[in-house]
């Protein structure tokens, strides 16, 4: 079916196109039995796909990753396509439009995506509200980050407050510091920086009945000794993982033409182009930890093979996003059942 979809939505801008396919996801919720099809013709299950991991119980190990369902609108028709978990936002305190449009472009011949959304969102309250009306079937994980208006000396008191409001309504939270489209906000990722966000973070953690874990969402373009410090960082501050990776601002080895990259101008590259990169950040990690850090590893997934490289090199878990888009929500059974069968043969 996504086949015939895919070039009528793509005739339409991405973010257009975005906003058709959950239109029609929410309306689902509405039909007699649509969410059962959906399970019927997605979802894939199976006793060698459950994860323990993060002290969370995983039915499996594929998520969508955050940028998708930002606003916490469609999580268990998410579930019913199969997946695993869902990661919502990033989620700022105040509601933001993020940058002018045009803001998402399809790199098609690279299957890569190019965005400059600027981290739009309702807001923690009405996401909040969201998730409340919902009444979830499937773990969800919080990406919290800062308000584009908010300075960075400022920026660990919007985490603070994002992540108090969020906290009796998902399963684990991924700090934000790496997201390209915000002006300053990569430079967060300073041990400086990071170690006030993290302390305020983890005090209010000790104070509540249930733990929910952190993970820090990282940049694919940071530098060896920049990770030599996030990892330590991480390992000593009290947070419990890392997802790996964020977008990049690189344009290497690319197949669309320099003229067309110039016309689309900044913004971070999601898709195909970026699984190396992200494999070779995993396999660092895991390497440079025993193994002992959960990581959730993002970013090139496009199909089954893909998924099982990453599990291979080191990651928990798994997270889809430019691959749901290019090649249909049909993705997420196929990676299981390639999953299922290494674990089975």
């Amino acid at each position: 079916m996504y086949r015939l979809l895919k070039p009528l939505l793509f005739l339409f801008p991405p973010e257009t196109a975005h906003k058709l396919v959950f239109k029609a996801l929410a309306i689902l919720k509405y039909i007699p039995f649509a969410g059962n099809l959906m399970r019927l013709c997605f979802s894939y299950k199976a006793p060698a796909l459950e994860r323990q991991v993060l002290g969370l119980n995983f039915s499996n190990p594929v998520g969508l990753a955050a940028g998708l369902d930002k606003n916490a609108e469609v999580i268990n028709q998410m579930a019913d396509l199969g997946f695993g978990f869902v990661e919502i936002g990033s989620v700022t305190v105040a509601p933001q439009e993020g940058n002018p449009k045009p803001r998402s472009f399809r790199l098609v011949k690279d299957k890569a995506l190019i965005n400059r959304m600027g981290i739009n969102n309702l807001g923690v309250k009405k996401i909040v509200k969201n998730i409340q009306k919902t009444h979830p079937r499937v773990i969800i994980g919080g990406n919290i980050s800062k308000n584009t208006s908010t300075p960075n000396d400022l920026a660990y008191k919007d985490f603070e407050k994002a992540f108090a409001q969020l906290y009796d309504y998902v399963d684990y939270f991924v700090i934000n510091v790496s997201c390209p489209n915000v002006k300053d906000l990569r430079s967060l990722q300073t041990a400086e920086n990071l170690t006030r966000i993290t302390r305020h973070l983890t005090e209010i953690r000790r104070y509540c009945d249930v733990y929910r874990p952190i993970l820090l969402k990282i940049s694919p373009d940071i530098s060896t000794d920049a990770l030599d410090q996030l990892i330590e960082l991480v390992m000593l501050s009290g947070l419990d993982g890392i997802v790996a990776c964020n977008t990049t601002v690189s344009r290497e080895g690319l197949v669309t033409g320099k003229e067309v990259l110039e016309q689309i101008g900044e913004g971070g590259l999601s898709g195909a182009p970026l699984k190396e990169k992200v494999l070779s950040i995993i396999r660092y990690i895991h390497a440079k930890t025993d193994g002992n850090l959960p990581v959730i590893g993002v970013g090139g997934i496009m199909k089954p093979e893909d998924a099982m490289e990453m599990l291979n090199a080191g990651a928990s878990l798994v997270q889809v996003y430019s691959g749901f888009i290019y090649e249909g929500p049909g993705i997420v059974r196929k990676i299981l059942k390639h999953i299922n069968k290494k674990a089975t043969n």
